[in-house]
């Protein structure tokens, strides 16, 4: 019988395997992205995500290796065309899963369990954006039930912002 995948928060003891694993993903995923330059969030870890933050962090393992990510932090209003103030906003970040593992699902569970942080955590709105040159991604999202609320003119990027009220709230 194959080893389940297994999802959890970051432990302390996580977070430097947490941290490559990201940072790998990235890589992949924009390597037009300087990889040698830690983002803010992953180089304060345990500020952004660990006990006590406003933040969230997931991992899936399977027989102790990291296979998924995903994470969610507060929303920090740099867009301004996208106004949620007033609401408990955050931002969906950070979802990846190894190619190995892709088509099973896992995607969906990893986001699943974060939104019921959400839930415990009386988040209102969850908001992220995407790109349309990482495949599947705006269909996925979709699929969640999230709306697309603008897509940018950038001919490059095309960042496309997406929302999803959680349910509960108003």
């Amino acid at each position: 019988m194959p080893a389940p995948v297994l999802l959890h928060e970051v432990t302390v003891e996580a977070i430097p395997s947490t941290r490559d694993y990201v940072m790998q993903a990235r890589a992949q995923i924009f390597p037009m992205l300087d990889a040698s330059v830690l983002p803010a969030d992953l180089a304060n870890f345990p500020q952004t995500y660990g006990a006590g933050t406003q933040g969230r962090f997931l991992i899936a393992t399977l027989a102790g290796e990291i296979v998924g990510a995903i994470g969610y932090l507060p929303y920090d209003h740099r867009f301004a065309q996208l106004d949620y103030r007033g609401f408990n906003t955050v931002e969906i970040v950070r979802l990846y899963v190894s190619p190995g593992q892709r088509g099973l699902g896992l995607a969906r569970l990893l986001y699943e369990a974060l939104k019921a942080l959400a839930q415990a955590d009386q988040v209102q709105v969850l908001y992220l954006h995407t790109h349309p040159f990482l495949p599947g991604a705006i269909e996925f999202w979709h699929k969640q039930g999230f709306v697309t609320v603008d897509t940018e003119d950038d001919p490059v990027w095309r960042t496309t912002h997406m929302h999803l009220r959680v349910p509960g709230f108003q």
